[in-house]
């Protein structure tokens, strides 16, 4: 076998293409995603899914340690998008995981950063900057790639909303009000989680003095703005 300069031994290896996977629940998203991934040299789509479920179904298939995951906040259901990246983030650490949306609200995207993503693309930005945000992500950078115009800092702020309500309230006191969200009155809440209904009342007591307000439709408005709830929740 020859050692000759410039024969092919000597050649480096190349290096291995940045996986990517999308799930959203809009296929012609996800096909003219894969048209513009595919089409660069150092990148490939290993996968993509419609779903939650059907996303956390192909990662846990894909063997690579180099990887993407773009996951559109539109996904829905009762497992959303935000309950696909709090599930990756636990089960797949290494893998870049960004939220993807267009014209999204600041408060989803700072959700999406809450529950683990490492960033978020919009929709709308130029496919240059779009593709430039998935490497930054490999390279285990924070992205926030918007459009121009839109005020990242309010993104911040709730964030900074979301970690505050999260730190205030105790684990049940969050049961509780995720189940008030769904308009059911204190007596149907204790019924629903299998404690006393003064036992309910007093946490809502607890939840409008932790909150600074005093009601539930003003505890509900303060959890929505920060993440925690989201009003009218199907049952």
């Amino acid at each position: 076998m020859s050692n000759r300069p410039g024969s092919s031994d000597n050649a480096p290896a190349p290096k291995r293409r940045l996986g990517v996977i999308v799930v959203d629940p809009l296929p012609v998203v996800r096909a003219g995603l894969g048209l513009l991934i595919d089409d660069r040299p150092d990148m490939e789509v290993l996968a993509e899914a419609g779903s939650a479920e059907e996303g956390l179904e192909v990662i846990q298939r894909v063997r690579r340690t180099r990887v993407v995951v773009l996951v559109g906040l539109g996904l829905a259901d009762e497992r959303d998008a935000f309950w696909l990246i709090r599930t990756l983030r636990e089960r797949f650490p290494s893998h870049a995981i960004l939220g993807m949306g267009a014209n999204a609200d600041p408060m989803a995207i700072s959700r999406a950063l809450f529950v683990g993503a490492d960033g978020f693309v919009d929709k709308n930005i130029d496919p240059v900057e779009f593709l430039q945000a998935l490497r930054k992500a490999a390279n285990h950078e924070m992205v926030l790639a918007v459009p121009t115009g839109v005020q990242v800092g309010h993104i911040a702020q709730g964030l900074d909303r979301r970690r505050e309500a999260e730190v205030k309230l105790t684990e049940r006191e969050r049961e509780v009000l995720v189940v008030a969200a769904e308009g059911l009155t204190a007596r149907e809440i204790a019924v629903r989680l299998g404690v006393r209904e003064r036992t309910v009342t007093t946490h809502l007591a607890r939840i409008y003095g932790k909150l600074g307000v005093g009601n539930r439709m003003a505890a509900i408005r303060a959890a929505a703005r920060s993440g925690l709830v989201t009003v009218g929740a199907p049952e």
